[in-house]
This record gives C-alpha cells, structure tokens and sequence, in this order.
C-alpha cells in the first residue's frame, strides 16, 4: 500500500481530491494517512493470513503440499476477484474519478480505460512487469535470453488479457472487444516507482513506460521510543534490525529460535520487529543482546542501524538502501528473489536463503559477512548517496495529472 499512499498525499498536496479503494485491513493506514478510504472487503487479506496462504508465502511442507496450496489458493482467490472486481466497478461508477491510480492487482481500471482514455495511470512498485531483453517476467524471475525472456512477458500479457474477459463475462460487460484490452495492456502509462539506480528504465521501451523513483509517504508518527530501546542502541553502535514486514510464515516460532541461535552464538546485537507474526517472541532469550519491537517506523531505526535483515519487499529494500544499510534479504516470494540477487548484484550485501529453507548453516555464514565485510556497507552507503540526489515528486504528479 505504502507507494500509494505516498501518492496519494503528495496529489493532496496539490488540491486533489483522494480516494484509497484498499482491502478493509488497510482503513487505519489511510485515515492516518489523512486519506478518504473506501473498502474492498477483508477477503483477499484473510485469505493470504490462512493456513495456506502462510504456506504459499512463507515457505514450509513438503513440495506436493505446496503444489495443493497453490491450487487451493488459486480457486479460492478467483472466487474473491469476482468480489473485488464487483467492488472495483460499484465505486469507481460512483465516484466517477478524473484518473485512477491503480495496482497490477486490480482488474476494473484496465475495462474503464477502453472508455475513458488516458485516465488510468498503472503503478508497479516491481521490476519486470513489460519486456527487459535480460530478465524473465517477474513470475518467472529468471534469465532464459533474449528469446524466452520475451515469451515470458506475451505470456504473462495472454494471462492478464483472459482475466479481463472473464471478469468482463461475470459484470454483464459485452461493447468491449478483445482487442480493445488489449490495446489498453499494450499502450496505457505505467510508472514504476522504483530508483532508476536500482532499475534503469530500458532504452528500448516505449514512452508510455516510465520509471520515476522510490517514493516514501509523511508519516504522521505518534510513536516515541522508550528509554529501554534508546539505551539499547547506545549499546550497540553495530546492531541490526530484523523484520519480515507483513509476511507470514507456517512455523514463526522456529525461524526465530534459528535467528536467535545464530545471535546468540555470535554476540550480535539485533532489534527484532515481530511485526506480522513472522517472528515471534519467546518467553526467554537474551535480552543484552536482542531487543523486541511490535511495529517501529523504519525511517526512525535504520538510520541507527548497521544493517538490516529483511523479507525482501520492494518498500523495505529501497528504504534499507537510502539509509546505508548492509542488506540480507530472507525472500518469501516473487518480487522478494529478485530484490534478493539485485542487492547481491550491487554488493550492499549477501546472497540470502530463501524463508523455507534457512537453517543456522546456511543463514549463519550470511549475517556474519553481513557484518563483517566491509564493502557490504561502503556499497550501501554509494547507493545512499545516489538515493539523497533524486527528486521525482514533480515529475510523477505531472504524468498523473497532465498538468
């Protein structure tokens, strides 16, 4: 949501008028936001917190068991998107907006588009969503060549294409062709809210794709750290931060114990944010050398920190990255793997292992390189400066706008 809601402000600041249509999980993030909120439901959010949903995302259980998961998900969910769709068509033909904002998650904007052109503005805060001749599409997060990279892009766009036409058959939707979404798919403006020194917008894309930055929303925190805590980080000048952000995953309890042995074995002083519910907090650990947090304003705690160790969102890595973190991502899934090689890539830190299969010999090596290798963090910092210099505000809201 956190893209979003940036955009969303920075458009009020402008003297818009700003609808969040969000899952019904999301209300108190936009009302704090100072956002209008209107709701999609709480289905598809309880759905990725059940049992299989946590499954699914956070790793676990043999490889049959994650290939039932995915079918049980995958009907579950087209049952819920025919909700959403429903919602999506109910209030945007109450509100009549002059443009919508909207996410790859989202169907009903790509169906408005064919009669309202030029008013939908499609936001990806991920890479690889149109061709890059040296990377898969992100459902794919590979590197086949040139040639199967670009079959990989047409068929993630067939995919989206038969969602909109079945979505079209259930809302009583028959005026509009084929070729028409098509069109909209093919030629409608997308901004990818990523650093360009992260992913440099491809030469041989079309006008229509931009890439225009991180953007992070104000907070209006009401949030103050203890004392505990600040003592805590007077302690420890080295400390790292660890969270999983909203993943989940079916054995919280155990990857904490790993974490946990891998710190105490080492003397490494860490914050853990529980967050979630990926990690949990025991009834005893060592408390000199391990701080638990519920929730904690990222802009507020890397900047006091050495490193961070995280689920890989795209949120989290560029936020770890312009504060001159040493990075160690944990992917749970999709976008989380490529985050994972991207920061390898530009050695602000190690290869990490992915959440169902760390163990304390695999995960171990990984968070003593990531403290002890210098360059991890030079290179964290470089990118640090090239985030400080970039200022895409203007910029986005013109190409959201038109003025």
């Amino acid at each position: 949501m956190e893209p979003f809601l940036a955009i969303g402000q920075m458009l009020k600041e402008k003297g818009h008028h700003i609808i969040c249509l969000f899952p019904e999980q999301f209300r108190d993030l936009v009302e704090e936001s100072e956002l209008d909120f209107a709701s999609l439901g709480p289905r598809f959010i309880e759905m990725l917190e059940s049992d299989t949903g946590k499954m699914v995302m956070g790793g676990g259980g043999s490889r049959w068991k994650k290939i039932n998961g995915y079918i049980k998900l995958a009907k579950l969910q087209a049952k819920i998107n025919k909700e959403l769709v429903g919602l999506q068509q109910k209030v945007i033909t109450r509100e009549n907006p002059d443009r919508i904002v909207h996410s790859g998650k989202v169907i009903y904007p790509v169906i408005w588009e064919v009669t309202n052109k030029g008013k939908t503005i499609f936001i990806s805060p991920v890479p690889y969503l149109h061709y890059v001749k040296e990377n898969t599409h992100l459902a794919f997060t590979s590197n086949y060549g040139p040639f199967l990279n670009k079959l990989t892009f047409r068929l993630a766009d067939w995919g989206l294409v038969r969602t909109v036409m079945r979505s079209m058959k259930f809302l009583g939707i028959s005026a509009i062709t084929k070729r028409q979404i098509q069109d909209v798919i093919a030629n409608h403006k997308v901004i990818y809210t990523i650093s360009p020194h992260l992913f440099p917008r491809p030469v041989h894309w079309k006008p229509n794709l931009l890439v225009l930055g991180y953007h992070q929303r104000e907070k209006r925190e009401s949030w103050t750290p203890d004392d505990a805590l600040l003592e805590f980080l007077d302690k420890h000048s080295r400390a790292v931060f660890i969270t999983f952000g909203s993943m989940t995953n079916p054995d919280p309890g155990k990857k904490t114990e790993i974490i946990l042995d891998i710190l105490g074995k080492n003397r490494i002083a860490a914050i853990i944010n529980v967050a979630a519910g990926g990690l949990v907090k025991p009834n005893s650990f060592d408390k000199e050398l391990v701080y638990f947090v519920t929730g904690i304003p990222y802009s507020w705690v890397f900047p006091r920190v050495y490193a961070v160790i995280h689920h890989g969102g795209s949120g989290t890595t560029h936020m770890g990255l312009k504060y001159g973190c040493a990075t160690l991502i944990i992917p749970h899934i999709i976008d989380q793997f490529l985050w994972n090689r991207l920061v390898f890539k530009l050695g602000a830190g190690p290869l990490g292992v992915k959440i169902g299969k760390i163990s304390q010999k695999n995960l171990g090596p990984k968070v003593l390189a990531l403290l002890n290798h210098i360059p991890y963090k030079e290179n964290a910092e470089r990118i640090s400066e090239k985030f400080g210099k970039e200022d895409f505000k203007e910029a986005l809201c013109r190409e959201i706008t038109g003025n």
